[in-house]
């Protein structure tokens, strides 16, 4: 029940955040900057664990990630000058989303982190 529970409560803050784009972008820009996912992601966590240990680690590796991943918005940005369309801008972003996930991996296999 718990899992049904993270699931609606995580598919309701996305649909709400996807709808209100339509309405009012900019508003829905700044709710899904929010770490509103790392914020219940860390909760949940640790409501079901209770290891401050594991937390630490995802935090440090939330906040690791958090700047790599705005990775994905370059793409979108050069948009404007390179007239790409949404589908090549979108694979571009997935693409730089894999490079930062590799980048990710590097700093915590080589303990620069630790």
């Amino acid at each position: 029940m718990w899992f049904i529970s993270k699931i609606l409560i995580s598919s309701f803050i996305v649909a709400f955040a996807s709808w209100l784009a339509g309405k009012k972008s900019f508003l829905a820009g700044f709710i899904v900057a929010l770490p509103i996912t790392s914020i219940l992601s860390l909760l949940f966590a640790y409501v079901q664990y209770r290891d401050m240990q594991k937390i630490n680690e995802f935090a440090i590796s939330i906040l690791i990630s958090v700047p790599l991943s705005l990775l994905f918005f370059v793409p979108f940005v050069f948009n404007k000058w390179l007239h790409m369309n949404f589908v090549l801008s979108f694979c571009c972003g997935i693409f730089l989303l894999a490079v930062a996930f590799v980048i990710h991996q590097w700093l915590f296999k080589t303990n620069i982190l630790n």
